[in-house]
């Protein structure tokens, strides 16, 4: 254990989506002014990690330089931190309880009944200080999943509790984030949520030090006094989590609500100061509107393409530009209606995904930038079918496909990935992480990322390089390619107005105080 660690534990309760993941990172981002923050999510879920959850259900997966698939609350914590996380500060249920199988077997417990206390919720803490140790941390801040009385989430909230008494008082911190409804028609803050959810984690021994209310507006001062009154709470650390249009803003918001002088003072820290950086780049006027539009397939949740959204945002940002996302179906553009729906369409972008479904779609979509000079990016599956549209429709190669979609197709200009071919197992098994991308001299890309590139992949398939000549010959300009040449990385049209596409996942590192950079070009090319 890292000695004078403190220890900040976030829960959630009345209902899910709250956002504590983005209450968590900003306290984080309060805190992180020459502090080491290492930041902890405890998932109750027994999937090892959500690599083989469907978004929609779960959300975007995000993928750590490491190559470990985890949670996408992971990239609030490396955007608001400036951090690279790692995979084992993801702990889900699936991971704890394969860990505690394999010490039994090992004969570990020395012969004894294996038990969810003190064994389990003695392995999670052990994690907390073994991680908190190797990481010379000064700050573990520690995000449960779900809500309080979740049963899967039943143990971690016991060795949260347990963590006070091992580590001492002063050394934890707990906040507790609720819901404060508006209801149609009565137009008063109801406190009563809040109240239960809070009874609810002080029957599990935990006392919040603060309690985040979500709220459309400021908490009046008679809600806070009775949240304050009825959850023995003093009323300066009832905080106001306010609905923004902009999740960067939330810091700012903590700020002023006190959150930072409260957790300054229980740690001996002082009153904390406020990103002067943030500050003066969110209050940038935006002067400029764009409208781009996301076609994918799981667009009925936004939260599927979270880090897209953020990439936008950050280039947005530093750009004067407010960006509004409009979000296209792509099976609804299977048989090539796409001129209705690109009406004041500004730029296109074309993430990742996977299989047949939507995959027509896409390509129609992509043609129609290319052939009508729309700005367009392609990430990860939108380069792999930017290819297949370039292959049938300027090269001339009949028929091209993706082998994933079309297994027997005459031309696979995309194929499956040489070291894939024997995967069986699909968790954790795709070419994953951060990987070096060389650039070819005198590109657009060199423009945006030098001569070496350091990006996130996610993927199995790749442009087949039985086909590289071919395409290259018809124009198409592959600019940014492994070191072994093999795998062709970025793309690009040089006389378009702007149209690259990348196998990687550009969205995954970019940050508000340095976008990355195919966004930002992106974004100021559809301003022209």
């Amino acid at each position: 254990m890292s000695p004078g660690c403190k220890f900040i534990i976030v829960t959630g309760g009345v209902l899910s989506g709250l956002g504590k993941g983005v209450a968590a990172a900003s306290i984080g981002h309060l805190l992180a002014d020459g502090r080491k923050i290492v930041p902890i999510k405890l998932d109750g879920y027994l999937n090892v990690d959500p690599g083989t959850m469907n978004p929609i259900e779960h959300g975007e997966v995000f993928v750590l330089d490491d190559g470990s698939e985890v949670d996408m609350d992971f990239g609030h914590y490396e955007r608001f931190l400036g951090i690279k996380c790692k995979s084992e500060w993801n702990l889900t249920m699936g991971k704890v309880f394969d860990e505690i199988r394999k010490k039994e077997r090992r004969g570990d417990f020395l012969g004894k009944t294996v038990q969810y206390i003190p064994h389990v919720t003695g392995f999670i803490k052990n994690k907390f200080h073994e991680i908190s140790g190797k990481e010379n941390a000064d700050v573990m801040l520690i995000e449960v999943g779900g809500t309080v009385g979740d049963i899967e989430n039943e143990l971690y909230i016991e060795a949260c509790r347990q963590l006070k008494k091992d580590v001492g008082k002063d050394n934890v911190l707990y906040v507790h984030l609720t819901y404060v409804p508006i209801p149609s028609g009565v137009c008063e803050q109801k406190s009563k949520p809040t109240q239960q959810s809070v009874n609810q984690l002080r029957s599990r021994g935990i006392n919040p030090d603060i309690i985040i209310g979500r709220c459309s507006q400021h908490l009046t001062p008679n809600v806070k006094e009775k949240i304050a009154t009825f959850c023995d709470i003093d009323k300066n650390a009832v905080i106001t989590g306010l609905d923004v249009n902009n999740i960067y803003d939330i810091p700012k918001v903590f700020h002023s609500e006190g959150v930072g002088k409260i957790v300054g003072e229980h740690f001996g820290f002082g009153e904390l100061p406020y990103n002067s950086f943030w500050k003066e780049t969110l209050e940038k006027e935006a002067d400029k509107k764009i409208k781009v539009a996301i076609c994918g397939k799981y667009t009925s949740l936004g939260d599927s393409y979270a880090s897209v959204i953020e990439a936008l945002d950050h280039a947005g940002a530093n750009l004067g530009t407010k960006i509004e996302p409009v979000w296209i179906e792509t099976t609804d553009v299977e048989n090539g209606e796409v001129n209705h729906k690109m009406m004041g369409i500004d730029g296109v972008i074309v993430p990742g995904g996977f299989g047949s479904r939507g995959s027509e779609g896409k390509i129609n979509v992509i043609k129609h930038c290319r052939e009508n000079n729309i700005p367009f990016l392609g990430l990860c599956y939108g380069m792999q079918l930017a290819v297949v549209d370039y292959a049938r429709n300027v090269a001339g190669l009949s028929g091209a496909n993706s082998s994933e979609v079309e297994p027997k197709t005459p031309n696979p200009v995309i194929d499956l990935l040489p070291e894939q071919k024997d995967v069986s197992e699909k968790g954790a098994t795709m070419r994953l992480g951060g990987y070096d991308i060389n650039v070819k001299e005198g590109s657009l890309a060199e423009g945006i990322y030098g001569k070496l590139a350091r990006l996130r992949f996610r993927h199995r398939w790749e442009i087949n390089p039985d086909y590289v000549e071919k395409l290259k010959n018809a124009g198409l300009v592959f600019s940014g390619y492994s070191p072994d040449e093999r795998i062709m990385q970025i793309l690009e049209l040089p006389e378009h107005k702007f149209f690259m596409a990348t196998q990687a996942h550009p969205e995954l590192t970019s940050k508000l105080e340095k976008p990355d950079g195919l966004f930002f070009n992106f974004v100021k090319s559809c301003l022209n």
